[in-house]
């Protein structure tokens, strides 16, 4: 999911972008299904507003906000999408992301004075809360991925979670700062346009600790309950990103943790609110004061993953509540 990619692009080492593109091949999961299955889904998505679209206008008065949902990881076709907004990025006043560069700098300051930001020091082990199983099926993961399990041992099990949201495929290449906000930071730079983070530094930390430790194991072994898809998981999520079927990848995402996890259908629905509640809808809720307020000094540009702007919390409908004339930018 793109909340658990961005925190991982900020640890993932550098490498090529090519190699993501060579090495990640697989299906699409949603294309494969069964059409009853499939439309069972289609009509899931389509009943929330706003389901479907990557590039938005919102205006209030003579107020205007770019809005842009956002896939983090390199890509060809962010070049047509660039190209769509260029213009506006010309006339805004400020870029608003997630997490600028200011923002990923003190990341970095703060992991490294505050280690314990992802070690756990005072809780138990991996090896200790887990199953003996689920540590050795975690093992297994953990080496595929070029990490010793000695060394995961002590982390929080929610970044343990991050480190497995990515295909091995993709690892080396998470990190390459050419993602869509890393073409939309680099194009305000060139513009000398101003550059700002929605939420503090910390936010997703805080956010990730206020999950109680039991339900952060769960969500660990449900993505281990999913090992093997993840190729074809990042193939359907890229696919529906660059279709505008963002709300469409997030119910099929809800139905495989009701397939794989092995949690009764009400116990995975409850999972999977309790990480949308904290790392989708509480940071919507949080940013729409800063992007109206920023509005009112100039035209904005404002980028964020893309299952941000679905939904009845979502960033978009959020703006329609306080007033806000929101249109799609792709005819």
């Amino acid at each position: 999911m793109q909340f658990l990619t961005r925190l991982t692009l900020l640890f993932a080492l550098l490498a090529t972008p090519a190699l993501l593109r060579a090495e990640c091949v697989g299906q699409n999961l949603i294309a494969a299904l069964p059409d009853r299955d499939r439309a069972a889904l289609v009509a899931a998505a389509d009943a929330v507003p706003f389901a479907q679209g990557n590039l938005w206008r919102a205006t209030k008065g003579g107020q205007i906000i770019t809005v842009i949902g956002t896939y983090h990881l390199d890509d060809s076709r962010h070049d047509a999408t660039m190209a769509a907004v260029s213009g506006d990025l010309t006339r805004a006043t400020a870029l608003l992301v997630e997490a600028g560069p200011d923002e990923e700098a003190a990341v970095r300051a703060d992991i490294a004075a505050h280690p314990e930001r992802l070690i756990n020091q005072t809780g138990p082990t991996l090896p200790e809360a887990l199953s003996q199983a689920d540590w050795q099926r975690l093992s297994v993961t953990l080496r595929d991925r070029g990490i010793p399990p000695v060394f995961a041992a002590k982390l929080h099990p929610w970044y343990v979670t991050t480190l497995l949201a990515i295909p091995v495929c993709q690892l080396n290449a998470a990190a390459t700062p050419n993602g869509l906000d890393h073409r939309l930071i680099a194009a305000a730079a060139a513009r000398a346009l101003p550059v700002r983070g929605l939420e503090p530094y910390d936010t997703l930390f805080t956010l990730f600790d206020s999950i109680p430790a039991p339900d952060q194991l769960a969500l660990l072994v449900q993505t281990l309950d999913a090992a093997g898809l993840e190729v074809d998981m990042a193939v359907t999520l890229a696919d529906a990103y660059f279709a505008g079927q963002n709300r469409l990848f997030w119910e099929f995402s809800k139905a495989q943790t009701r397939a794989l996890s092995g949690l009764s259908a009400a116990e995975a629905d409850r999972s999977f609110a309790l990480l949308e509640e904290a790392m989708i809808l509480r940071r919507n809720r949080a940013w729409i004061p800063v992007i109206t307020e920023a509005a009112t000094a100039g035209p904005v540009v404002a980028a964020f993953g893309a299952l941000h702007l679905p939904g009845q919390d979502g960033v978009l409908n959020l703006l329609v509540q306080q007033g806000w004339a929101v249109a799609s930018l792709v005819p």
